[in-house]
């Protein structure tokens, strides 16, 4: 029987110190551990790592355009948003953070990434915005009125010939003009840099909203201005 009673003890006290493992001191229990990166899904991580450093800490003041911008957020389209994440811009610095552009976010967090910029910073997006707001997209312009359409609304603060002036830098600029797209000019025309001090499409001048052709216009002529640059592929005119 002392046998039977000691290989029962030994088996109870092994039983018992092998359940208080999990209590010993500094070791890690599972909800300490770290989430994987295709775990992260809280909209402020997701943007602290991937978008911020372009798009400036709270959405401003970055290299890039404001993404906390109720204009431009009434502007573009919900999808375009999404799809320039996950596959970013042929021709610029707009990289594509999906995995099948090479990135590593999941379709889930490029969706949590698109559902914070529109909840987080769009909610005043449709309060006074809408009206007389240009397309987002539409067909080429005429560069030759867009010529006009420049020395009104936009020489006085970049200068009569786009190198820059007294409120603004060089728009007209080779180096500038081949890191964005055609597409990208539109949008700061229509929504401008609320960030920067530079005004929507209702502000160039005072009482005379730019109209859908005006825009289409100076667009063109600013794309004319582009001049090959070394070790640059231009943009592509519809990204």
């Amino acid at each position: 029987m002392r046998p039977r009673i000691a290989v029962a003890a030994l088996a109870l006290a092994l039983g018992v110190a092998a359940g208080g493992c999990d209590g010993l001191p500094g070791k890690p229990r599972p909800s300490d551990q770290a989430p994987l990166p295709s775990q992260v899904m809280a909209f402020g991580a997701l943007y602290a790592t991937n978008c911020a450093g372009c798009h400036g800490t709270d959405g401003r003041l970055g290299a890039s355009r404001p993404l906390n911008d109720p204009v431009y957020l009434a502007l573009v389209p919900r999808e375009r948003v999404r799809r320039v994440i996950a596959d970013g811009v042929p021709g610029t610095l707009q990289p594509g953070f999906g995995a099948a552009a090479g990135g590593s976010l999941t379709d889930a967090q490029i969706d949590a990434l698109v559902s914070g910029i529109f909840d987080k910073w769009g909610k005043s997006a449709a309060q006074g915005v809408a009206t007389g707001l240009p397309a987002y997209a539409t067909a080429s312009g005429d560069a030759t009125r867009g010529q006009a359409v420049y020395a009104t609304a936009c020489a006085a603060c970049h200068g009569p010939e786009g190198k820059g002036g007294p409120k603004g830098g060089a728009v007209a600029d080779s180096s500038y003009l081949a890191l964005v797209s055609d597409q990208y000019l539109r949008t700061t025309v229509i929504a401008g840099r609320s960030d920067l001090g530079m005004p929507d499409w209702r502000g160039y001048t005072p009482g005379q909203p730019l109209n859908e052709g005006q825009v289409s216009d100076v667009v063109a002529w600013l794309a004319a201005q582009r001049r090959p640059v070394p070790g640059r592929i231009l943009p592509m005119k519809g990204s």
